[in-house]
C-alpha cells in the first residue's frame, strides 16, 4: 500500500519509517513524503503511483492540510486516495471541519501509532 505522509516538521520521516520499519522491510507499505500540500499534489499528479492513502497535519506553510483535503476531494485523479488527518488540535470543532471536508479520520498529535497500524490494516485489506 501506498501512504503519502504530509507534514512539515522535519522528524517526520525519520520517526514514520522506525515506527513502520517492519511493514516498509516486508513491502507492505511504500511511505512517500512531502513537507506541504503544494509539494503533495505534485507527488498526487506526478508520481506515477497509486497513492491510497494520505496522512496530512493541518498545519503548515503554504497550502495547509485543509487545503489539501479540499484539492485533493476535488481534483481528477484516476484514484481518489482516502485522507486522515493528524493534529495537535484535536477538538470537536476541528473533528466536524474535516469530517465534512471528506477526511475519513482525525488523530491527534502525539500519534498512537498503534491506532494508525489499524486503521492501515483495515484499508489494507
Amino acid at each position: 500500500m501506498k501512504i503519502l505522509v504530509v507534514d512539515d516538521e522535519a522528524d517526520v520521516q525519520v520517526l514514520f519509517r522506525q515506527r513502520f520499519r517492519r511493514e516498509i522491510r516486508n513491502g507492505e507499505l511504500n511511505l512517500m513524503f512531502a513537507t506541504n500540500g503544494l509539494d503533495a499534489m505534485d507527488v498526487l499528479f506526478n508520481s506515477g503511483q497509486e497513492i491510497r492513502l494520505v496522512l496530512s497535519d493541518i498545519n503548515m506553510p503554504g497550502m495547509s492540510g485543509l487545503d489539501l483535503l479540499k484539492n485533493i476531494k476535488t481534483a481528477e485523479i484516476a484514484q481518489t486516495p482516502d485522507v486522515i488527518m493528524i493534529t495537535a488540535y484535536g477538538d470537536d470543532e476541528n473533528r466536524l471541519l474535516c469530517k465534512n471536508l471528506g477526511a475519513e479520520n482525525l488523530l491527534s498529535k502525539p500519534l498512537d501509532f498503534g491506532a494508525l497500524k489499524e486503521l492501515i490494516a483495515e484499508k489494507n485489506t
